[in-house]
């Protein structure tokens, strides 16, 4: 209780006078003054020490990481504490992630769609890389009007191996987006590609066009959005974590910026929660690395 008064009035010393407030406190001039010249505590040294570090790690994550994310990078850099001190030295520092919402697409159409099976069912993992993938386009706003973001995330790894931007949403901005993931080498025969019943990707374009590349495709159940979480989850991350920062007055200075969070933080340094909190290309690398040793 002692300690208590004395770190308030060391609070309030330039409001107060520190003899009056040691009369109102009932605490001794002297005894304020002792504990003034001792030495921080090895807990309190350690505890600046990590608030240091917790913010540092907030802030090279573009401010997206809550306490487990930034507890899960200590823990990656060899610092053992526990999750809750994370929290409560985020919380002391006023450290507030940008939360991720949920996000409906706009493109999907109602009604039953008969020959695409659904291969997925809702299991978004994957053995391997490269064995199943899924799609989806979103919308950006730009001063020039909307920049459309279409992607290709393997299930496996997370990661996004195949992106396309346009300022239209027609087949040719999926078909972009599955061309460079199957340029990066990963896709296996009868991979599947799963999306939801946008009227692009159950068109017979694009059949034909996943046919030719060997992939089988497949369709969530209309108006379910856990039928494509996954594609849904990205978009939610990208937007909320990273473009609502922005105000775009050109669709180039948006794409910048997509490629920026894709392929400079999500790939390469963003700790997902479903793999451990490691990194989309670390997972994939260590894939691939087990797959030519074997």
């Amino acid at each position: 209780m002692t300690l208590a008064k004395y770190e308030l009035i060391d609070a309030e010393k330039a409001h107060h006078a520190i003899a009056r407030m040691c009369v109102w406190l009932d605490v001794s001039r002297s005894g304020y003054y002792e504990w003034r010249e001792r030495p921080a505590s090895a807990t309190a040294q350690r505890r600046v020490f990590l608030a240091g570090l917790v913010a540092e790690v907030f802030a090279n994550a573009h401010e997206t990481y809550g306490y487990r994310r930034v507890h899960a990078a200590l823990l990656r850099g060899g610092e053992r504490c526990s999750a809750e001190l994370v929290r409560a030295l985020m919380r002391e520092q006023g450290l507030v992630p940008a939360q991720v919402r949920a996000f409906r697409p706009v493109t999907t159409v109602q009604g039953d769609f008969r020959g695409i099976p659904d291969l997925s069912r809702r299991d978004f993992t994957a053995e391997q890389p490269g064995t199943k993938l899924v799609g989806d386009i979103t919308y950006i706003s730009t001063w020039e009007g909307f920049l459309y973001l279409a992607t290709v995330i393997d299930c496996h790894s997370k990661a996004v191996i195949g992106w396309a931007m346009a300022d239209h949403y027609r087949t040719e901005l999926i078909k972009d987006a599955v061309r460079m993931a199957a340029g990066t080498g990963l896709l296996q025969p009868d991979a599947v590609f799963h999306s939801d019943r946008g009227s692009n990707y159950t068109s017979e374009e694009f059949g034909r066009f996943l046919a030719g590349l060997g992939i089988r495709r497949s369709v969530g159940r209309t108006g379910v959005c856990y039928d494509n979480s996954m594609a849904e989850s990205f978009f939610s991350a990208i937007k909320n974590e990273w473009l609502h920062r922005f105000v775009f007055t050109t669709r180039a200075k948006a794409k910048r910026q997509v490629i920026r969070y894709i392929e400079g933080f999500y790939n390469r340094r963003r700790l997902h929660s479903a793999l451990g909190y490691r990194p989309p290309l670390e997972v994939l690398n260590e894939s691939l690395s087990s797959q030519a040793a074997a």
